[in-house]
Formats: C-alpha cells, sequence, structure tokens
C-alpha cells in the first residue's frame, strides 16, 4: 500500500494552517489535485526501488483511487519502475470525504463551524461524520466491500494499492482486525508519509504487517521525504 507522492493540496494546507488561516486556497477540487513537483519526484524514485525488487516480488497489478494525485503516482511509479501492470481504478479507494469541513483549517472549523468542532470533540475521529461528508467508519466499510472485490479477482496475485493516509490506516484496521483504541494509537503517534510502502502479506489465512511507512527507498535515490497530515480537515 502506498500513500500518494505529496501534494499541492498537501503545499497548500500546511501553508494555510503556518499562516493561521481558517481556509485552504486551492483552485481545484479534492479529486482534481494534482501531484507537486516533489511529489513526482518522490513517485519516480518509488518506482525505481519497485522495479529493481526481485521479480517474484513486484506488483502484479495496481488498485487505485481515481484522484489525481493517486493516478499520477501510479502512472509515474510503473514507467520508472519499467512494468506494464493492469490498473484498475476504484472510488472506493478515494480519501475521506469532509463535507462542510472542505477546505477548512482547524481554525477555519473553529471560527466557522464551533458546533461541529465540539461535536467532533465529543465523538472522536472515528465516528464524527461532518455533514455531508464521512466518518472514518464509513471509509472503513466502502473499503471493506473493496477487499471482498480484490480478494476474488486477484488471488494469488501481489496487489499494489496506491491511495490516500486515511485508507492506509484503515487498510490496515480492517486487514489486521484491530479496534478502535489499536488504530488511534497509531494514528496519534504517526501520519503517512508522502510516497511511504506498508506492506501486509498473507500467511496461513491472517493478514502479517511487514512493512509500515517505510521511506528508505527515497533516502536512497535522495528524494525528499514529506509528512503532511492528510485525514482531518485538510484532505490527503
Amino acid at each position: 500500500m502506498v500513500r500518494h507522492g505529496e501534494s499541492v493540496g498537501n503545499l497548500a494546507a500546511a501553508a494555510a494552517e503556518r499562516a493561521g488561516a481558517e481556509v485552504v486556497e486551492i483552485d481545484t477540487r479534492d479529486a482534481d489535485t494534482p501531484l507537486s513537483d516533489r511529489g513526482r519526484e518522490q513517485a519516480r524514485a518509488l518506482g525505481v526501488w519497485l522495479g529493481g525488487l526481485p521479480a517474484d516480488e513486484r506488483p502484479e497489478v495496481v488498485w487505485c483511487s481515481p484522484y489525481v494525485r493517486t493516478r499520477q503516482t501510479a502512472a509515474t511509479v510503473l514507467e520508472a519502475a519499467g512494468l506494464d501492470v493492469p490498473v484498475r481504478l476504484d472510488e472506493r479507494l478515494r480519501d475521506r470525504e469532509l463535507g462542510v469541513l472542505d477546505r477548512l483549517t482547524r481554525a477555519g472549523v473553529e471560527a466557522r463551524l464551533p458546533g461541529e468542532a465540539e461535536r467532533r470533540r465529543l465523538l472522536g475521529k472515528m465516528y464524527h461524520r461532518p455533514p455531508g461528508g464521512e466518518s472514518w467508519a464509513d471509509v472503513a466499510l466502502r473499503l471493506r466491500a473493496l477487499l471482498r472485490d480484490l480478494a476474488e479477482r486477484e488471488d494469488g496475485r501481489r496487489v499494489l494499492v496506491v491511495a490516500h493516509d486515511a485508507v492506509v490506516m484503515l487498510l490496515r484496521y480492517v486487514l489486521e482486525a484491530m479496534d478502535e483504541d489499536a488504530l488511534m494509537a497509531i494514528v496519534r503517534e504517526r501520519s503517512i508519509r508522502n510516497a511511504s510502502v506498508t506492506r501486509l502479506d498473507r500467511v496461513d489465512g491472517a493478514w502479517l504487517l511487514t512493512a509500515f511507512d517505510e521511506v528508505g527507498h527515497l533516502a536512497e535515490l535522495d528524494a525528499p521525504v514529506t509528512e503532511h497530515e492528510g485525514t482531518d480537515d485538510t484532505g490527503g
């Protein structure tokens, strides 16, 4: 599982937070936000690393969020790796939808929607569903449906999933049969870094985590390592 490379939206959100702004200034809708220059560099480095793996460890198929930043990441990775494998877009891998919180920073939510901010504090990340948006539990539900289809279609194949911060976290949550406390302990500790690799292997009928948020492949090629929180107010 790979989070997309750094996006223009990640940069805009980080700038807005630093400035104490209420709104993230970006011209595109979330689904159309492209990679930044650093994001493309990260995707190329990831592709070079994947292409250097033994043939029996390289992905045989890609499942990808339909958002522009994930599609660009997947295309750049496969080109740099020299891999010609099927790419399947699936909207169930899209980022969490934020509804009325879309484009608002934390300061913006507190200033413009104080009642929603209080409701979020009460319910917590897992179950707070902003009007018009999704909770983390909602995302987990669509991922459970996706995984049934993926298992049926790709049984025995090595699958590369290119998606978003919250999606990578919640795929771990579902596949490793975590509870809310276990998931939130991980979330409080870190977010998923751009173009990082998380790997789960099927062993004796259970999913075993063998790599989490690994970015060594970026450092090997002097590609930048970036960490943008992407699963709360600012998209990922």
